[in-house]
């Protein structure tokens, strides 16, 4: 989530903001930066955003070697946020990766120093280090120092497969660092050079000592100055990608150590059943239909150059258990394929194919009954997709679509003909499975019915609505906003205190559906969701299309309280399951209401934590036992109140839910929301240490 305003907001100061030079006393916002005072900033923002009216060529700027990588962070690694800090591992990783996808390297290490920089160590051939004719530099200062350069482009690259596409992973890192150092082993020789202040070298690679061993070994320390946010790397989240990167890589040990705490923290990861393992891993807390992982691979000789040919790898993993949703991850050399692709449709494809065959060769399936949808067949299905390919074509920067067409192709051959047999040498596993997809199909039936009488209901006749949509009068999406609240009591706060321009309530009654446990036809029929769907405007899976939504920001405001956390994660896991695209283009928020108001002085502060509090109290020099409002919900707020604190864009506190790892995702959806009791005691006892003003 990305945290998108301020913490402490100070109320009713539009018109008592004095400019710096009328008064020598500093107000709290001036002392201490987290806290916000209200004025009127539209008039400084549009002046701000104003281009400068003359554009001639002094304008334009030539930016050298890699300075359009600092010029510019957020164009090669996404953000400077905590997701682009940790960008600079995976690039560092991946190159590791390559040298293993290559055949070189068995061992990868990822470190992280007391002193809060990065390592990461691999025992590949090494970086070249003699001289590259291009550059006239060694092959570490130029894969480190020039952007699109490095051993995985064209004919005669160092790399039959690679997860990197642009060539500017290094090179970028090395860019948004304070310091970077590098040691290559390599031809009996322990080689070093460091580079300084945004990628600028030091001195020239120099020999410093001998070694019988190759490989690589990158240390680096992110640039304050770039990541303002932070620059502190979360275990976690690297322990994830390592693991991650393991299943994929099968027989690859990849080790992950913190040496911050007082006892360093280490996790190593090694999969010989690769892909295998990860879909029992996955499906950990669901109860599976059979306990076999259908496995299928292959490979296949391509020509995907005028005169050049080589291998596309495939193999899959795949596992019915006996939920309602679909989990199908793909990906290319590594990549995490988000939108799916070419490989994704060859699946399809062979799935289609093989149960419709299998289903009527077996009469499970009649001849007057119409064939089975992939709707039904991925009903409950956990598969893993994964290819190597020697030139793959990504749709965008972002690598997120796979557009190979040959890869359709091969992918449905192979996992066709490999099902195939599986279905006919395992005859009671393939009844499991085609019996799971005819209770699919069965009750699809009934959700297509749920789902035309909602369709029927249009968007925009809201008198139909029993939440009584209070809809905002634009019709642009982009600036409209939806916030699905708790209670009437809070609604009615909303609808009074909101911008009916671009601002609309839907207020909810009680607690939804659990969609995680739920059958589609009862989720469909559910008039809360049924308020949802009609509001929102793109209809839902599989038929969501997120460019029909009648809004941009679907912010969720609740209270405070274990009642309202609930009604989030409810929400949440609506949306991840049939709604999906919202959360992965952003269009998810959280809204933060405060937890105090201080009144002091004619003035009224808000406050969003404890510590926030203690700062303010500290700043307006309170006296121990000065009464505080403590807000347990939202219905404690009045119209005007819960405008200025909650819903004004100029002061407002939001978060943003984004789909970084879809995997962790379904993880988390199924372990709280599942039938499965065991992983929420897990996770209660694991974070119950982190609660603070438990409300029950």
């Amino acid at each position: 989530m990305e945290d998108k305003n301020e913490n402490v907001v100070s109320n009713q100061e539009q018109e008592q903001v004095k400019k710096p030079d009328e008064t020598n006393q500093k107000s709290v916002a001036e002392e201490h930066p987290e806290i916000l005072e209200v004025s009127d900033l539209t008039k400084t923002e549009e002046e701000m955003d104003k281009a400068d009216a003359e554009y001639t060529a002094t304008n334009i700027q030539v930016l050298e070697g890699l300075e359009a990588v600092r010029k510019r962070p957020g164009m090669y690694i996404g953000t400077t946020a905590s997701a682009g800090l940790h960008h600079l591992v995976w690039e560092i990783i991946d190159n590791a990766i390559d040298e293993a996808l290559a055949g070189y390297c068995t061992d990868v290490d990822v470190i992280i120093n007391k002193d809060g920089t990065c390592t990461v160590k691999d025992n590949g051939r090494g970086i070249p280090v003699d001289i590259v004719a291009k550059s006239g530099l060694s092959g570490v200062e130029t894969v480190f120092t020039v952007l699109h350069a490095g051993g995985k482009f064209g004919e005669g690259g160092g790399y039959k497969v690679s997860g990197g596409l642009h060539g500017v992973g290094a090179s970028v890192v090395n860019a948004l660092s304070t310091w970077l150092d590098v040691y290559v082993h390599k031809n009996g020789g322990v080689y070093f050079v460091r580079f300084e202040n945004g990628g600028k070298t030091v001195a020239p690679l120099k020999r410093i000592g001998d070694c019988d061993d190759s490989g690589t070994i990158v240390t680096f320390c992110p640039d304050p100055t770039v990541f303002l946010e932070t620059t502190e790397f979360d275990y976690g989240i690297i322990r994830d990608r390592v693991r991650q990167m393991a299943y994929l890589n099968r027989g690859l040990r990849m080790t992950v150590t913190d040496n911050r705490p007082e006892e360093p923290v280490s996790e190593s990861f090694c999969y010989k059943g690769g892909i295998k393992e990860y879909v029992l891993f996955i499906n950990e807390h669901k109860t599976p239909v059979f306990n076999e992982v259908i496995y299928c691979e292959g490979r296949e000789e391509v020509e995907y150059l005028p005169g050049v040919k080589g291998h596309i790898y495939v193999e899959t993993a795949m596992q019915y258990n006996d939920g309602y949703s679909a989990n199908i991850f793909s990906f290319c050399n590594n990549i995490h394929t988000h939108e799916g692709g070419m490989h994704e449709g060859g699946f399809q494809l062979a799935m289609n194919r093989v149960i419709n065959n299998y289903a009527r060769k077996t009469k499970m399936l009649k001849e007057n009954e119409d064939n089975l949808t992939y709707d039904d067949i991925k009903e409950g299905l956990t598969a893993i997709i994964s290819v190597k390919h020697p030139n793959p074509q990504y749709e965008g920067q972002t690598k997120t679509k796979l557009g190979n067409p040959e890869v359709r192709k091969i992918v449905s051959q192979i996992v066709g003909e490999q099902l195939d047999r599986f279905l006919m040498e395992n005859p009671k596993t393939a009844k499991l499975i085609i019996d799971k997809i005819l209770m699919a199909a069965n009750a699809r039936v009934a959700a297509r019915n749920a789902r035309e009488s909602i369709r029927r209901k249009s968007a925009l006749d809201i008198t139909t609505l029993p939440g009584k949509l209070a809809d905002c009068s634009s019709k642009k999406p982009e600036e409209c906003e939806l916030y699905i609240v708790e209670g009437n009591s809070a609604g009615g706060s909303a609808k009074n205190g909101r911008n009916r321009e671009t601002q609309a309530i839907l207020p909810l009654r009680g607690k939804i559906l659990n969609v995680e446990k739920a059958q589609a036809k009862r989720i469909f029929a559910n008039a809360e969701i049924g308020n949802m769907i009609t509001a929102i405007g793109g209809g839902i899976d599989p038929e969501f299309d997120v460019s029909k939504i009648r809004y941009h920001k679907i912010v969720i405001m609740t209270d405070a309280d274990v009642d309202g956390s609930h009604i989030r994660i409810l929400l949440l896991t609506f949306f991840y399951r049939f709604m999906r695209p919202l959360l992965e283009q952003g269009y998810v928020y959280i809204a933060q209401p405060p937890l105090y108001k201080v009144d002091y002085n004619h003035k009224s502060y808000y406050c969003y934590n404890d510590e926030q509090l203690e700062v303010l109290k500290k700043q307006l020099n309170l006296k121990p036992g000065y009464p505080f409002q403590r807000y347990k919900g939202l219905g404690e707020m009045d119209d005007t109140q819960l405008w200025e604190t909650t819903m004004d864009p100029a002061n407002r506190k939001m978060l943003r839910v984004t789909m970084d790892d879809a995997i962790k995702a379904e993880k988390v959806f199924t372990d709280l929301m599942g039938d499965d009791v065991l992983p929420r005691k897990e996770f209660i006892h694991n974070n119950a240490k982190f609660v603070k003003n438990l409300d029950i």
